[in-house]
């Protein structure tokens, strides 16, 4: 299991990639997180609806209702065409940033 400190600044890039092609929800999300990262890791819910709702005040994500469930409409997420944009750039920054990371690391 990986630490959430270790991958703190990079939740906003890994919501946006999983909003690339398509809306989701919370819950659908947070699978997906753990389901790539093999169980690795993990995202808190408070984590997650808080970089939503970051993400959304940026510009970079839009809600919106969705399916109902149970009763209960969902709140879906989708990425904005500022989102695209600001996933390129921290795509860009975390390349940079691994190349500078494994020069310390054997």
């Amino acid at each position: 299991m990986i630490s959430s400190d270790v991958i703190r600044g990079y939740t906003d890039i890994i919501i946006l990639y999983l909003l690339m092609d398509e809306p989701s929800y919370g819950y659908e999300i947070s699978r997906k997180i753990s389901d790539r990262s093999q169980g690795l890791y993990t995202m808190k819910e408070t984590t997650l609806y808080s970089a939503f709702n970051r993400l959304e005040k940026n510009g970079y994500l839009r809600s919106f209702a969705g399916t109902e469930t149970g009763g209960k409409t969902r709140t879906y997420y989708e990425l904005t065409p500022q989102g695209h944009t600001h996933y390129q750039l921290k795509k860009d920054e975390w390349l940079i940033t691994k190349k500078v990371v494994d020069q310390f690391i054997k």
